[in-house]
């Protein structure tokens, strides 16, 4: 529903992604259906599907065009209203302030690839320009792929707040592998071998004492060691 955020957790292998990628229509799916507003997925013309997701992936791209159009995905050429939506995002994910000190802003090329000149972003900045793709389409579905692994713990704390901020009148999907940053989502999904086998908040499941509990308080006690 419009405003609900869901995070879908569980070890590595366990399905995560692949679940993410059957809702983009990336994978078909041989078994069951797929629905969206009590659609199959397969009703919708594709294209047009995708063009209300919003999706951050953990192999992310950038290419070696400008910074705008590395987050809005095409051309601009001095539009008004493109630059303000760069903007935003940039301020939104924190990278305004180091755009705006390049030579030539937002039309600054990325990658030394085919400009000298071209800006180089270090792991975790080119994950907040990822975030900021997803800000600017403005979508009503946001699928967050994990996407904080390359920040650091108190950038990450930081992105996480905004993306609860961005997410208020959005569907939201977050997979994440670091427990305490969805603990304040609406519900959980726990996988397992391609299934679900837990869901529910995360006090509802730390009571049932089941494989989520058993996650969450390894991670704590490992970050307590």
């Amino acid at each position: 529903r419009a405003g609900e955020k869901i995070a879908i957790v569980g070890e590595n292998g366990a399905g995560k992604s692949t679940l993410v990628k059957l809702l983009l229509g990336l994978y078909e799916a041989k078994e069951g259906q797929i629905k969206v507003n009590g659609y199959d997925i397969n009703s919708y013309e594709l294209n047009s599907f995708r063009e209300c997701i919003g999706i951050v992936f953990q192999d992310y791209k950038v290419f070696a065009f400008s910074i705008a159009e590395n987050i809005l995905m095409h051309r601009i050429n001095g539009d008004r209203e493109d630059e303000e939506r760069v903007i935003d995002a940039l301020k939104f994910v924190g990278l305004y302030d180091k755009v705006m000190q390049l030579p030539q802003g937002i039309y600054t090329k990325l990658t030394k690839e085919f400009s000298d000149e071209g800006a180089v972003f270090s792991g975790g900045e080119i994950q907040k320009l990822a975030l900021a793709r997803a800000y600017a389409r403005n979508c009503s579905l946001l699928i967050l792929d994990e996407p904080s692994s390359s920040l650091d713990p108190i950038a990450e704390y930081e992105m996480f707040n905004k993306m609860m901020c961005l997410s208020d009148n959005k569907c939201t999907v977050i997979i994440s592998h670091r427990l305490k940053n969805i603990k304040n989502v609406d519900r959980i999904y726990v996988i397992n071998q391609g299934m679900v086998v837990e869901y529910g908040t995360h006090e509802e499941l730390m009571k049932s004492r089941g494989l989520y509990f058993n996650m969450y308080s390894k991670q704590t006690h490992e970050n307590e060691a």
